[in-house]
C-alpha cells in the first residue's frame, strides 16, 4: 500500500504538469492560467453546495433518529472531491466533478460501502451497548434482587 501511495505522490503531478503543458501549448499559458483558476472557483463553489446539502439531510436523519450511513459516506466523497478541485491540474478536477456529480458519487459510494461493510463490525451485534436489549457489557445483566441484603450499618 505504501508503494502505491508513493507511486500515486510521483506519477499524478507529473501527469498533471505533462496535461498542463499540452493544454497551454493549445490554447496559450495566459488562457490556460486562467482556465485552470475557473475551475476551481466553480468546483469549490460546488463543493460546498453538494457539501450544506449532505450536512441538511445528515441532519435530517439524525432528526428523525437515524443513522446517517449514506450521507456520511457522501460527505467523505464530497471533501475528497473539494480536495481533489483545489488542487492544481485538469485531471484532478476531473476526478473532483466525477466525485461531485450525484449519479457517480452514488455509484462510487455503492463500491466503497460494498468493498468496506464486510470489516466494520457494529457493536450491537455482539450484545453490546447499541443492541436491542443490550447492556453495554460483555456480560448478562445484573440483578439486584439476587444478591443478599447485607444489615451492616457502616455505610448509612
Amino acid at each position: 500500500m505504501l508503494a502505491v501511495l508513493i507511486l500515486l505522490l510521483v506519477s499524478v503531478p507529473l501527469l498533471e504538469l505533462y496535461v498542463i503543458v499540452q493544454v497551454a501549448g493549445g490554447l496559450g499559458t495566459g488562457q490556460t492560467i486562467v482556465l485552470l483558476l475557473v475551475v476551481s472557483v466553480v468546483g469549490a463553489w460546488m463543493v460546498r453546495r453538494s457539501g450544506l446539502g449532505v450536512l441538511n439531510q445528515i441532519r435530517t436523519r439524525l432528526a428523525q433518529g437515524e443513522l446517517p450511513g449514506n450521507e456520511l459516506v457522501d460527505g467523505l466523497l464530497i471533501l475528497l472531491a473539494g480536495a481533489f478541485m483545489l488542487t492544481p491540474g485538469f485531471l484532478t478536477d476531473v476526478l473532483g466533478l466525477f466525485l461531485l456529480f450525484p449519479p457517480t458519487r452514488v455509484a462510487v459510494r455503492s463500491v466503497l460501502v460494498r468493498r468496506y461493510s464486510q470489516r466494520i463490525t457494529v457493536a450491537g451485534r455482539t450484545g453490546g451497548a447499541g443492541a436491542p436489549g443490550g447492556t453495554g457489557r460483555s456480560g448478562p445483566a445484573l440483578d439486584a434482587e439476587s444478591f443478599p441484603n447485607d444489615s451492616d450499618d457502616r455505610f448509612t
